[in-house]
Order: structure tokens, then sequence, then C-alpha cells
């Protein structure tokens, strides 16, 4: 049929109850009710299947990675909590088509993995985004190293397979932003951090795409964000759509920018 939804999320492991527990439920309380939002929205779709985005499916130099598992399931031990545990359906048809179209292009290179654990980086937002529909279908999708144009060339080419599914598709973008906003953050501070938050936010609300893109390369390697690719790549798959970006939160609690917002399709 069509895509239904498009939205960019943060994927903090402190967002789930059982890890960040109390001590950070209120830095972390805008994107918590940002992302609730996002799932009532989203749930009025009724989207068949989710595609996630997200920078810890498998990084590759010269690939996309799309995991054509059959199911998915979560947990978070490594986090040290051995409870929270969700599993989900996988879409290894929608997978193939993706490959298949891939193969015949020569020009945008992806590879098939099957595995069933899936990272944060995709379980932290379908904790959220699937609260009260367990029965959508999960295909996550890896970046690579690859040029900013090739994540676009991506996208445009997943469009055309979604705008041809006869399933309903949303997109969610994974992605924390800078990691260097303040003395605490996991890489230390660098002025840059905010200046790629800032400018990034800028230029999506002014739906400048061609800037996205062409953002400088070393603010981007000095902020040590892990979304910029994840959403360029859902950029191409809504170039040429009409659509109006809405924030629905930011904020930097621990030097990390998490960014929570949708695509109003």
């Amino acid at each position: 049929m069509s895509l239904v939804f498009a939205a960019i999320t943060p994927h903090s492991p402190l967002l789930i109850p059982g890890i960040g527990k109390e001590q950070t439920e209120e830095p972390l309380q805008k994107t918590r009710e940002a992302l609730k939002t996002l799932e009532q929205e989203m749930y009025t779709t009724k989207p068949d299947t989710i595609v996630i985005i997200s920078p810890h499916e498998g990084l590759f130099d010269d690939t996309f990675i799309i995991n054509a598992h059959t199911h998915f399931s979560s947990s978070y031990e490594t986090f040290a909590d051995f409870n929270t545990q969700e599993s989900w359906k996988g879409d290894p048809d929608l997978a193939a088509k993706i490959s298949h179209v891939s193969n015949k292009s020569e020009d945008i290179p992806v590879r098939l993995i099957s595995e069933e654990k899936l990272s944060h980086g995709s379980s932290v937002p379908l904790h959220f985004l699937t609260a009260h529909n367990k029965d959508v279908r999960i295909l996550p999708i890896g970046f690579s190293n690859l040029s900013p144009e090739k994540h676009i060339a991506l996208g445009v080419m997943l469009k055309d397979i979604i705008m041809n599914h006869e399933k309903k598709i949303a997109v969610i973008a994974s992605g924390d932003l800078s990691h260097t906003l303040s003395d605490v953050s996991p890489s230390g501070f660098n002025a840059q951090g905010a200046t790629f938050d800032e400018t990034l936010i800028r230029l999506l609300e002014e739906n400048n795409i061609e800037k996205i893109i062409a953002m400088d390369p070393e603010t981007i390697t000095l902020a040590k964000e892990c979304g910029y690719r994840s959403l360029l790549i859902l950029l191409g798959i809504i170039k040429n759509m009409k659509h109006t970006f809405t924030k629905h939160a930011y904020e930097h609690p621990f030097g990390i920018g998490y960014l929570t917002s949708n695509f109003v399709l």
C-alpha cells in the first residue's frame, strides 16, 4: 500500500525502566513522553511492518544490512536487567524483495543476515512503539560506512519498494545525536557536538535535505553521533514527498543528544 509513518527516535537503554530505574526517570521524562506520543500516532496508522534503521545491527564498510530472520527477541542482561524481554515477528518476504531489487541495480549493496537477537538500537524504540501492536512485523536495517549519498540512494530504493508493497509500512530511524555535549559525555566534551545537533535540527525544520547530506564531515566526526546515517536513509525514503517535520522532544542529559520527532506525511 504505502508509507504510513516515519519518525526519528533515540535508543538509550536508560529509557527501559528496569535499567534506568528511578534515578533516570526525571532526566529522560520528555523523551519518554515523546515516545509515548509517537506510539499513539503510529498506532492510528496501523502499520503491518515497522522498518527500523539502527546503527547497531551490524556495521560493514561497503554494504548495508537487512535482517531477514523470521522472528526477533530482545533482552538486556548486558545492562543488568534480567527481566525485560520481548519478541516480535520478522518480515523475511520484504527483506527478500529488497535484496532482489538491490541485486538488480548493483549500485546499492545489501547483505541479508538472519539474527534473532535485536540490539538495543532497535529494541529500545520498539519497546515503546509496539506497546499496543505486538502483532506488527519488524524489519531491522543496519547502515554502513558508505557515503551519505549512498545512504540517501538506499532510502530512495526502499521508497520505491514500500510504495509498491501490498502492506502498510512505518519507518523508524533509530539513533542518538552528539555524544560530546558535556564533560560527563561518554566521549568527553567537544564544542562541535552542540554545533552538530543544532545544525541538524534546524535543517530538518527547514526541510533542507541537501544541506543535511552536505554537513561538515569533521563536525559529524567530532560529535561522535550514531544517528546521522540512520536519518539519511529515512530522508531518502521521504525525499520528494510532501511532509512536515514535528519535533516532540530534544534533551541532552548525560551529555548525549536525544531527538524524538516524526514526519507528518
